[in-house]
């Protein structure tokens, strides 16, 4: 309890740029993915601690943003309250820049999306229910389709079919983005006691 309290008084001040990876490592050719798999909180938090871009040269995301997308596009720039409400069909998304040369969209960024949290649920991640925060991928070129989609079979012949279990995860191209507001990014390391959906965990 001592140990947890001096943490708690003790600790160093947040430093935003350790999620980033450092200027000089952003030129490389950069690819983009979005991905919903429930909070964006959990899922930011957990891509970061198995991709950390720092220290140098990083595991290959070099940036990640919080957000909203996949909604109703006559509804601009979306806020939190409205997207939890329902109302505009916006999905809770992680928008993630990586360096295709470190790690891959497939074997790397999808195939952990589908380890960190259950795909088999539909418009549910543990206790949160709602559409904004179903499964889904927004790819950004018909090559990440064809590798979402083969990933997606490989994952289902492998971890669910034997379990007569489905996933649900929704493929298609992405839309429009919508950075969400600052204090929803990196929330989970700014506030480590934060709420995290039981679901974002590696299952496998």
């Amino acid at each position: 309890m001592l140990s947890r309290l001096k943490s708690v008084l003790f600790r160093a001040s947040f430093d935003a740029a350790a999620f980033t990876a450092p200027s000089d490592t952003l030129s490389p050719p950069r690819t983009v993915s979005n991905g919903t798999l429930g909070c964006f909180w959990g899922t930011q938090h957990i891509f970061l601690k198995h991709f950390p871009p720092t220290p140098a040269p990083g595991k290959g995301i070099l940036r990640t943003s919080v957000g909203y997308t996949g909604g109703n596009p006559l509804v601009k720039n979306p806020a939190y309250k409205s997207v939890c409400s329902g109302a505009t069909d916006h999905a809770e998304a992680v928008r993630i820049e990586f360096d295709p040369a470190v790690v891959s969209v497939g074997f790397g960024i999808y195939s952990f999306f589908y380890r960190s949290h259950d795909p088999t649920t539909l418009n549910r991640q543990g206790l949160d229910s709602g559409t904004q925060y179903r499964s889904a991928i927004f790819t950004h070129s018909p090559e990440q389709i064809e590798i979402a989609r083969r990933v997606t079979q490989e994952v289902q012949a492998e971890r669910f079919t034997r379990k007569n279990r489905t996933i649900a995860t929704e493929i298609t191209p992405a839309g429009a983005w919508w950075d969400a507001e600052t204090n929803h990014q990196l929330y989970l390391f700014k506030h480590p006691g934060g709420y995290r959906c039981p679901t974002h965990r590696l299952h496998w």
